[in-house]
């Protein structure tokens, strides 16, 4: 035999054993594909008026618990979750087929609780469809190399369930800031073509396990992801869960409170006093967090002033903030130079509606009440004092 059959030989072996290898790595990669989609979800969710459409995944069977991002559900409370129905071992991936059927398919969910500077939530589902089943998590973070897939419901597109593959540029600890707000987490950064639906799925190494969340696709670079990390998932799902704040008009409304929406994000109620003076309280619909506190700001003003305070009148306000149950007094400048005196005060944005009702009638008869030391009074003069007085000089 010569040498170039010999080599023709060679080649063919090569050839035939690298088309082997990728017919065995797109077998595991569908393995895998069909491993993870049994624990993925489709998570709807509404507000403030408006549904969004994200990615969850089971991680507790037992206790029903799917994960999906904070900026999937928002100010809801609530979710409608579909698993993947199968067709002749196949995901239907159609839409319109999930939505219509949607009493049958779907599944409703609680969100429990939130974490916004990981941007996690975690959601209790009412039942577990039985050919569904929860993910393994990874027993620690990937490293940079590895290889990770993904599964996800991407808005760029009409299917749902779509694959993706990808690998990992590195593993670290990062602060950014998004439409959600800020977050300060340990991100799981890869090289893959995550999109806006995806943002919630699970990421997955070799074996099916869950290595992160998909949370946001970097705006400066090509192909950079960034998720959140097994690592935090584990601490998210081990901490003390606080209650999910309830949206503050559903909150008015249990309170009994009627209510107007004004310029910004801020509600007002009006609480008639004792002298019958009808005093406006405002409340921010958007919350304000730092790690696990989330609170709103209840605010009201007792007056306009032409000029600065006083002395007199400022160490009294110091003195009232010392002495208050909550809040303090605060002095702000507008832009036509006025000086607007303001009581404000910080609830617990998961406060009770009865709660949130007493604090801001709390609000509304302190600022009535200061609204008499702080309103200048017009003096009556008399005619013939003045007469007088200019006589006499």
């Amino acid at each position: 035999m010569n040498d170039s059959i010999k080599n023709l030989l060679f080649q063919c072996a090569v050839a035939a054993s690298f088309s082997s290898l990728l017919t065995s790595v797109a077998r595991a990669d569908a393995e895998i594909y069909n491993q993870t989609l049994k624990s993925t979800a489709w998570v709807l969710a509404k507000s403030d008026g408006e549904t969004s459409s994200g990615t969850g995944v089971l991680v507790d069977a037992e206790k029903k618990l799917l994960i999906t991002n904070f900026h999937v559900v928002g100010n809801a409370r609530t979710a409608v979750i579909f698993f993947p129905k199968l067709k002749d071992s196949k995901p239907v991936v159609e839409r319109d087929s999930y939505l219509k059927n949607v009493k049958t398919l779907g599944v409703r969910g609680r969100v429990l609780a939130v974490d916004r500077k990981r941007d996690l939530a975690l959601i209790e589902l009412d039942r577990i469809p039985a050919d569904v089943s929860a993910i393994q998590l990874a027993p620690e973070s990937s490293g940079p190399g590895e290889a990770v897939q993904s599964v996800g419901n991407s808005g760029l597109t009409e299917a749902l369930w779509v694959y993706t593959s990808g690998t990992v540029r590195s593993v670290y600890q990062k602060q950014f800031r998004t439409g959600t707000g800020e977050h300060d987490f340990m991100v799981l950064e890869t090289q893959s073509p995550i999109n806006q639906g995806d943002s919630g799925g699970p990421v997955v190494n070799n074996k099916g396990e869950l290595l992160g969340i998909c949370q946001s696709l970097s705006p400066k670079a090509r192909l950079v992801t960034y998720c959140v990390d097994i690592s935090e998932v584990k601490a998210f799902l081990a901490g003390d869960w606080k209650p999910a704040p309830q949206p503050v008009a559903d909150v008015l409304e249990k309170a009994e409170l009627t209510f107007a929406k004004v310029d910004g994000d801020a509600l007002e109620v009006s609480f008639e006093q004792a002298d019958k003076v009808k005093q406006s309280v405002f409340v921010t619909a958007e919350v304000e967090y730092f790690q696990q506190a989330d609170v709103r700001k209840v605010w009201a003003l007792a007056a306009t002033l032409k000029e600065a305070p006083g002395i007199d009148i400022t160490m009294k306000l110091l003195q009232q903030s010392a002495q208050t149950k909550m809040g303090a007094w605060t002095i702000e400048r507008t832009k036509n130079g006025d000086y607007l005196v303001i009581y404000v005060c910080k609830v617990d944005a998961t406060a009770t509606p009865r709660t949130l009702k007493s604090t801001m009638e709390y609000v509304a008869k302190l600022t009535n009440l200061a609204k008499k030391d702080l309103t200048p009074t017009e003096t009556t003069v008399d005619p013939a004092s003045v007469l007088n007085d200019w006589l006499s000089n």
